[in-house]
């Protein structure tokens, strides 16, 4: 909240709810900076009041917008540390307590760190390779890139000391490439927890040095830094002319963009586990005892299939062929880069390796300590290096389920553990194929690649981890990154946006989409795809007016039959039904063949009150498609109304031989009632409720509806309410 009001330059406002928050802080500094910063702001607000001109001013507001915050955040952290219980702030008191223990609690330079020492023995060791894990030097090492990790996530304020600390780290001849990439989590998770453009510039500055692996998470920490303290970005117009000054690298835009749309994309991710735990596994279950049967489990994989998919699998599945094509979909999904492996891992976070707060951001490389036991497990062992191989560069993985697969193996019957080496195999093999195949055109897939699992990491952090609660999720929300301020420095206004709306209209995120396409269509006038696509989200989220409009404008500049359809059909919806008569017969000129335009413009004749025509057109739906049970409806309802009951019981009866909903038991229920026929009518009446899932309330309503219809036959209209009572009460019995 103060943040907000600083930002939204109420500063007045902001000192006011920062003095009464700075009073409940046990430090007395942040009251009497705050002070300090207010008399500022009175002179500087009193001089300009006055008409004094300062050509300063802009640069002391923003000064004086960034002070205020910093004590904000400050005061923040001072009293989480105090009242939050949170494992975080134990273990900033713990790294606070040693700067003491060591005499340095300040930490001013490098000299001051408490792993100093540790720190320079291992730079005198540089190139020592650490293959024994219980090692003295290794022990030491280990110590030493925990205490690194913990200093550059817990320092609040980074100084002369973090920024001499990261030259090392970014060397690279120091630290391997999977310690610097944690290093490069630990800043990222410090600039989240607290502000200081300094931090930013750091991430910028490591992704520009282009190392491999470690450059794909520093700029996945500047997307998620920017995106997360939005609101400050703006303040800093240092910052703002680096980023401006990026924006000239095309290589950065492309890297920028991949970013965002695989952090949008992880808004599939609950939606994909889901579907897979409700829907797809259930299935793929009961498909298990008839596949037993069909195949020969154990030899599933043999050797002349290690060339392509099995041609048969299709067969296989033949019997459930949703489980087959949610399968096709679940491939797609994968190789598109969406995160599809989430569920399945989810239980798998419970080994001591997650006990290890870096351990979560950890790259999966062969030679990790946890590989040891593989090593020296019977079935196992003789394939470790492919095994390790295999997973390491297996892109479709990410790091903290491929850790968590090897820490499972020791936990599978030998038959499985056998399986397992077979497919890694496998996998090897064919990734080892493909990278002896044509060029890739995607020059960025590496990148791709390491910044899909390098998010997907991220979000099992956020999700999964036993320190979650003490994190806001940056995977909550609208993730509307391409809104943030950032990437309108470097795409401009409205610019690359339409890639971002035409994702998420293909996922049918169509209120993401459409606030999109709002904002390119100013920008791209005459762009038919945009006015249609627009269009159609409006229509999906139910305004058909607004709908209309942009398909009306599509229309103006391109007749098309789907647009022409399109038109009709909001019409309809709009109760305009002459004009949607309209637009479907001209539909019809251009597709006289298309059975879904015949049988709306017969909808529009019955909406129309026009029986004979409207049958005419069901007729011929009838005719040219026999086996559609849906059009009976409509022309039993139109021989009811007009009168010809005989003919309305024959397309009835048709109709019986398939699963009648509510309002089909009612409707026949009507046309018993018309022929005298009261015991079959109030049968079906009482099927509509107690089989057709018809409400009490609805089955009122509709019966009032139709009571005009009903009226025109003998019915006694005072028999009408009886029989409404006498059903509810049988219902009820």
């Amino acid at each position: 909240m103060i943040s907000a009001l600083v930002l939204g330059k109420r500063v007045k406002q902001g000192i006011d709810k920062l003095t009464e928050f700075a009073a409940l802080s046990s430090n007395p500094d942040h009251s009497e900076k705050l002070s300090g910063l207010s008399s500022t702001y009175r002179n500087m607000i009193r001089y300009t009041a006055e008409g004094v001109y300062d050509p300063e001013r802009k640069k002391v507001y923003y000064h004086l917008q960034q002070s205020l915050l910093n004590i904000n955040d400050s005061v923040k952290q001072d009293l989480l540390s105090r009242f939050s219980g949170w494992q975080t702030y134990w273990l900033k008191a713990n790294v606070e307590r040693e700067k003491e223990l060591a005499g340095k609690k300040i930490i001013q330079k490098i000299d001051d760190l408490s792993f100093k020492t540790e720190l320079d023995d291992w730079l005198r060791e540089t190139g020592t390779r650490l293959s024994d894990s219980g090692s003295e030097l290794k022990i030491k090492h280990d110590k030493l890139i925990e205490n690194i990790f913990s200093h550059l996530w817990l320092t609040d304020r980074y100084g002369e000391a973090e920024d001499e600390l990261l030259s090392i780290i970014r060397d690279g001849e120091n630290f391997t490439w999977y310690e610097q990439s944690i290093f490069v989590s630990a800043l990222t998770l410090s600039a989240l927890r607290l502000w200081e453009s300094k931090k930013i510039v750091h991430l910028i500055n490591i992704y520009r040095d282009g190392t491999e692996k470690v450059s794909e998470r520093a700029l996945a920490g500047l997307v998620l830094s920017l995106q997360y303290h939005d609101g400050r970005v703006g303040i800093y117009p240092e910052l703002v002319a680096q980023l401006q000054n990026l924006s000239d690298d095309n290589m950065f835009r492309e890297h920028i963009r991949i970013v965002t749309m695989q952090f949008i994309r992880s808004r599939e991710t609950e939606q994909i586990s889901k579907r897979l735990h409700d829907e797809i596994l259930p299935k793929v279950a009961d498909l298990r005892p008839k596949l037993e049967e069909k195949l020969d489990l154990e030899n599933l994989l043999p050797e002349d299939l290690i060339e392509g998919k099995n041609p048969d699998w299709k067969d296989m599945f033949k019997e459930s062929e949703e489980v087959f094509k949610s399968m096709e979909e679940f491939s797609k999904l994968q190789m598109e880069g969406a995160d599809v492996y989430m569920s399945a891992f989810a239980n798998l976070k419970n080994f001591d390796f997650f006990r290890q707060f870096s351990n979560w951001f950890l790259p999966f490389y062969p030679d990790h300590d946890s590989l040891n036991e593989v090593f020296q497990d019977e079935v196992l062992s003789e394939g470790t290096n492919e095994l390790a191989e295999a997973l390491y560069k297996t892109p479709f993985i990410c790091n903290s389920d491929k850790y968590s697969l090897v820490l499972n193996l020791r936990h599978l019957p030998a038959s499985q553990k056998s399986m397992m080496l077979k497919v890694f195999r496998m996998e090897l093999e064919g990734l080892e194929q493909a990278g002896e195949g044509e060029f890739d055109p995607d020059k960025n897939v590496k990148f791709r690649t390491s910044t899909t699992q390098y998010l997907q990491d991220l979000y099992r952090f956020f999700k999964l981890s036993p320190y979650k609660n003490e994190f806001e999720d940056i995977f909550k929300g609208k993730l509307d990154i391409y809104n943030s301020l950032f990437y309108k420095l470097i795409f401009g206004e409205g610019e690359d946006l339409s890639m971002i709306a035409d994702y998420f209209f293909g996922k049918d995120f169509y209120t993401d989409a459409l606030e999109i396409y709002r904002i390119v269509i100013d920008s791209a006038e005459g762009d038919i795809q945009l006015f249609e696509k627009a269009g159609y989200c409006y229509q999906q989220e139910g305004a058909y007016s607004k709908a209309l409009d942009m398909y009306l404008k599509s229309d103006l500049i391109e007749k098309k039959t789907w647009t022409t359809k399109k038109i009709a059909f909001c019409q309809r919806r709009l109760g305009n039904f002459e004009e949607a008569l309209k637009y479907y017969k001209e539909a019809e000129k251009d597709e006289p063949d298309n059975m879904h335009t015949i049988a709306m413009i017969g909808q529009c004749y019955l909406d129309l009150g026009d029986y004979d025509s409207a049958l005419k057109y069901y007729f011929k739906v009838e005719y040219h498609d026999p086996d559609n049970i849906r059009v009976l409806r409509p022309i039993a309802w139109c021989y009811l109304v007009k009168g010809e009951l005989e003919r309305s019981r024959k397309y009835y009866n048709k109709l019986a031989g398939s699963k009648l909903s509510g309002h089909d038991y009612i409707n026949i229920g009507h046309m018993h009632l018309c022929l005298g026929e009261r015991q079959e009518a109030l049968e079906n009446y009482r099927k509509s409720l107690s089989e057709g899932g018809i409400s009490r309330n609805d089955f009122i309503n509709i019966f009032e509806d139709d009571r005009e219809v009903i009226e025109k036959y003998d019915v006694d209209p005072d028999d009408l309410p009886i029989i409404i009572d006498h059903i509810l009460f049988e219902v009820d019995d």
